[in-house]
């Protein structure tokens, strides 16, 4: 990443963190109240902040600035009202004509109106004794108090310069009995230095990473790089009994060409919870908890970012388990294509990913996930009748805040039902962010290279396998689930100047 990029990223979250994190509707100075002078920060503000805002900007939280007190506040009046007027914040982009999500932040009109009030007026402070009582957060966690926390043993050093390869790490969760967690979060250690954290849950069975040593940081052999755009069809098809095998089965990983088969479709353990600027902790419903099965180890993913001071982390991730056994157990998987080719100077490159649920689920929530590059995402389903019909919208997809979207009404989805994801690259020179627009983009791990998941989260019955539970076929497979399939391949290909993305096929 170049010293510019790096500059200007960084100045670009800067801004949008003196914002709220809070929910906007279009307004303008000529909404506010006439009695400005009225409007005082310990009896109309405060309570906005303490439901809105707080949980995030606080000591030791993911903004750069607490806004507990009026000494907090007081300073980025402006920001505020600035953040509330240009609707920068919250970090929220899901199109409101497609989907309607559980975890939408908003502020009233009314509550927009007192924070610009507020401003226009001075900013006055107002008596202390108008204030609500403080709010009473958990000390280091959102989720409340863990029942189970569960540390890195030891620190990892990031250098002051350099590009520093993920980085893993196995630690056994020490679970003697089948565990079922229904909430849980990821506490970095150093968050100036941590880019992104996930944590996996591996099975007693699977083989991944078994030649990693628990407790101690570990990078995976580095093999000859695979170009899937340079496959044959014939190889596609000698691969797309093992990928989809292993895909589809978050339990079971096979170890002939893992790695090769790892970087193509991420097939990991299950994925328990991940932390990034935006991601929000794992907080299932009641019906609803992450298995956790006995003799099982926790994976760390951990992306680390030199910023010129060197530092050392220690991440950990705090636990809640479930009171009584779930109605559901969640499972998350990603439709991913890791084979397209970005071109130089493409504003509008497609690639799109595609998977069939060989089995009835309840889909619960849908994370998009691209690197600076990324443009937009869709999410669309087709129905086993041929019915289209679309989930989320991200028309502008923004690195900077990784969302995930918390279905409001969780949506059945029948066997046969296919889920299709779009994205659109802009590797042109009109992308603030791109690190390099004369540069051809493949799937790689750092930031300056790029992916294409459609993460999605399915609740089925805790009894029930979740092998065999998707089938990875090629975009554009609409051969009914009754018959064979002879074009599903895993591999998509991408094209430049993509469809609307907010059209249903």
């Amino acid at each position: 990443m170049t010293g510019r990029l790096l500059k200007g990223l960084l100045a670009v979250v800067a801004f949008s963190l003196c914002g709220l994190l809070m929910g906007i509707a279009a307004t303008s100075d000529s909404t506010a109240p006439q009695s400005a002078s009225k409007t005082t920060f310990y009896k109309d503000v405060l309570p906005i902040l303490q439901n809105n805002c707080q949980s995030c900007h606080r000591a030791g939280e993911v903004a750069p600035m607490a806004l507990m007190t009026y000494d907090d506040a007081r300073p980025w009046a402006v920001a505020i009202k600035a953040a509330v007027l240009t609707q920068k914040m919250p970090p929220w982009y899901a199109d409101p004509q497609y989907g309607h999500f559980s975890n939408e932040r908003k502020l009233s009109t009314q509550d927009i109106k007192t924070l610009v009030t507020w401003v226009n007026g001075g900013a006055q402070p107002g008596d202390p004794k108008d204030a609500p009582a403080p709010v009473k957060f958990v000390d280091g966690w959102n989720i409340g108090t863990p029942d189970k926390v569960i540390e890195m043993p030891v620190a990892y050093n990031v250098p002051a310069e350099g590009t520093v390869d993920y980085q893993y790490m196995v630690i056994p969760a020490g679970f003697a009995q089948d565990t079922w967690v229904r909430a849980a979060e990821v506490r970095p250690g150093n968050r100036a230095l941590v880019h992104h954290v996930i944590a996996f849950i591996r099975s007693p069975e699977s083989q991944w990473m078994r030649d990693a040593k628990p407790g101690e940081f570990f990078v995976p052999k580095k093999t000859e790089q695979d170009d899937s755009a340079k496959k044959s069809d014939k190889s596609d098809k000698s691969d797309k009994k093992d990928d989809e095998s292993a895909n589809s089965n978050p339990e079971k990983q096979q170890t002939s060409n893992e790695p090769r088969r790892q970087r193509r479709r991420g097939e990991i353990g299950d994925l328990l919870v991940g932390y990034a600027p935006g991601i929000q902790p794992l907080d299932l419903t009641s019906d609803q908890a992450k298995l956790i099965k006995a003799g099982s180890d926790i994976v760390l993913q951990l992306h680390y970012t030199a910023n010129g001071t060197a530092g050392a982390d220690k991440t950990k991730i705090g636990l809640i388990f479930a009171k009584q056994p779930p109605r559901l157990r969640n499972v998350t998987i990603g439709a991913s294509n890791p084979s397209f080719k970005i071109p130089p100077n493409d504003g509008n490159y497609e690639v799109k990913s595609q998977v069939r649920l060989e089995e009835t689920v309840t889909l619960a929530d849908l994370m998009p996930h691209m690197h600076f590059r990324g443009k937009d995402f869709l999410y669309q389903v087709i129905y086993p009748d041929g019915r289209t019909e679309t989930l989320l919208s991200v028309p502008k997809y923004d690195f900077n805040w990784q969302l995930g979207y918390t279905l409001e009404k969780p949506l059945v989805l029948p066997k046969g039902t296919r889920i299709e994801c779009t994205a659109h690259f802009d590797n042109s020179v009109n992308n603030p962010y791109n690190p390099d627009p004369n540069k051809e983009v493949k799937w790689g791990d750092q930031t300056w290279e790029e992916m294409m998941i459609g993460w999605f989260s399915v609740a089925v019955d805790p009894k029930a396998s979740t092998a065999g539970l998707v089938k990875f076929e090629k975009p554009g497979t609409r051969t009914p689930p009754d018959q064979p399939d002879t074009k599903a391949g895993g591999v998509a290909s991408g094209t430049s100047g993509g469809s609307n993305t907010g059209s249903t096929r």
